[in-house]
């Protein structure tokens, strides 16, 4: 018999606990579109806070913000710059293409996994050419890298690109889906990681447990015009503050994400002296490289490990409701045939 399977495929598969249940059950409600919901606002308003930005709107998704932002901040036909691997440029069914009508020019990791320099961006970002030349005017950046295998920015590096990016003429959107890792894994407040930045998009559903929702952040005339947006993607919600409440119990959690990058170090250790291929995660994730993914895979299934392919190799995510299962995964997958 397959035992109760351990699910490291994301730190999106967590499920609510009593606590947040409670919250989500009690929370007082408003029709947002109307004339806002009480929670939902007073959420919007802490992440704002711990943003150091004037304002922040919620959205069902961080694809959604993603493409708030990329629509906001571009206009048909300019070119925006990425690092290789970014979510928007893979993940999001090529929606900054298709909907905001950007161009994507993709960035090689020069300075680490994940990462660019801000000489990258100077030479990428080029110069005004002729009427009919693709113009250049934004910069996304994300922190943590999720295909990079959660790869950190450092504070230093991240204010030598955005300040690049200022000086090239060019605005900088920050896909901080995974920002409080990068803020547990540094020591530092979230808004050290957004200075800089013209918009944010940041995740409630990915580590800190929250069933669902993102927010969309930056200056106050961005976030209003951001509001309209979710209108015209069909984000407008009425009483949201159920969901936003959730938010608020999961913000009181960042602190235990530490916990989760422990239990990736112990994974990595535990599958590298099992002879695995794996990186040094820097966070929550563990990427490892394998000749065979799909049949890799179907080995972990067979032994009640869930894991996901990402980019030709598997990724384990360590999470609330699996890093305590850590050992017990190491055991099953060493009794995995060769």
């Amino acid at each position: 018999m397959t035992p109760q399977p351990i699910d490291l495929r994301s730190d999106t598969v967590t499920k609510p606990d009593a606590e947040m249940r409670a919250a989500m059950a009690d929370a007082e409600v408003g029709d947002d579109v109307l004339d806002r919901d009480p929670t939902m606002q007073r959420l919007e308003e802490q992440i704002a806070d711990l943003l150091g930005v004037d304002a922040a709107l919620w959205v069902p998704s961080g694809c959604m913000g993603n493409l708030i932002a990329l629509s906001l901040q571009l206009r048909r036909g300019d070119a925006f710059l990425a690092p290789d691997g970014a979510h928007v440029l893979i993940a999001e069914l090529g929606t900054p293409a298709w909907l905001a009508g950007g161009m994507p020019v993709v960035l090689p990791h020069d300075a680490g996994p994940g990462r660019v320099s801000a000489e990258a961006v100077t030479r990428a970002a080029g110069s005004p050419g002729p009427y009919y030349a693709l113009r250049t005017t934004l910069l996304c950046l994300e922190n943590t890298h999720n295909f990079a295998g959660g790869a950190v920015v450092p504070v230093d590096e991240h204010k030598a690109v955005t300040t690049a990016a200022a000086a090239a003429g060019l605005r900088v959107h920050l896909d901080g889906a995974r920002i409080w890792h990068a803020a547990v894994a540094l020591g530092v407040p979230e808004s050290v990681l957004t200075a800089g930045a013209d918009s944010v998009q940041v995740c409630l559903s990915k580590g800190l447990g929250a069933p669902v929702g993102s927010l969309v952040a930056g200056p106050a005339d961005f976030v209003a015009e951001a509001r309209r947006m979710r209108k015209m993607l069909g984000g407008g919600v009425r009483q949201g503050g159920v969901l936003a409440a959730a938010g608020l119990v999961a913000l009181r959690r960042r602190e235990r994400l530490a916990e989760d990058h422990e239990a990736a170090t112990a994974l990595a250790d535990g599958l590298r002296e099992l002879g695995w291929d794996v990186n040094r995660p820097q966070t929550n994730i563990v990427l490892a490289t394998v000749p065979d993914p799909g049949e890799t895979l179907r080995s972990l299934v067979g032994v009640g490990v869930l894991a996901a392919p990402i980019a030709g190799r598997i990724r384990f995510v360590t999470h609330r409701d699996a890093s305590a299962d850590v050992g017990e995964a190491l055991h099953r997958i060493a009794a995995m045939p060769r």
